[in-house]
């Protein structure tokens, strides 16, 4: 028999410890209290070793470890880029290049990155940037005001990103902060 529908105060009767009341459920398992030990115990909900004497309605439904995961899995989807956004090349003069990085102080060692990861990572913050700007736009406890007011902040980013516009293949891909148009 499934558990999964028992409410606080159902009574079972149990082969080993005899008849008990639940008194508390979660998504996974049941306390329920046994007269004849005089204890509670944690039973999963989906034991099938007892018999039903009452059963009480559940008064919400409990949320499995299945759901979460599948909860989860759906908020990362939706906050992945799309496959089908279009593919942004960088400048044919970055290809094969490298990005090279000398720290003032010359004990350090330089550190060499190629333009085409360092590409990959500014377009990767520019898609971020957006499902954030959706996120803002969306969100159901944000009025207009608080909604500007964020908004201000990621027009500041694209802002400060536009030092990467040479990157870019394309001037239609180039990011634009609240200056005037290039």
């Amino acid at each position: 028999m499934s558990l999964l529908d028992l409410g606080i105060g159902s009574q079972i009767r149990h082969p080993k410890f005899g008849k008990g009341v639940v008194v508390e459920s979660d998504a996974s398992f049941y306390k329920i209290y046994f007269n004849f030990i005089a204890e509670v115990k944690t039973i999963a909900r989906d034991y099938s070793g007892f018999e039903l004497v009452e059963k009480k309605e559940a008064e919400y439904q409990p949320i499995s470890i299945t759901d979460i995961e599948k909860a989860v899995e759906n908020v990362v989807k939706r906050n992945q880029p799309k496959e089908d956004l279009p593919k942004l090349e960088m400048a044919q003069k970055w290809i094969k290049g490298n990005l090279v990085m000398h720290p003032f102080n010359e004990d350090l060692s330089t550190k060499e990155v190629p333009i085409s990861t360092f590409f990959h990572k500014i377009v990767m913050v520019r898609e971020r940037l957006r499902v954030l700007e959706q996120n803002i736009n969306n969100h159901p406890k944000l009025d207009d005001e608080e909604r500007i007011h964020l908004q201000q902040y990621i027009t500041r980013a694209y802002g400060s990103l536009t030092t990467f516009n040479v990157l870019f293949a394309d001037k239609k891909d180039h990011f634009k902060g609240a200056g005037k148009e290039d």
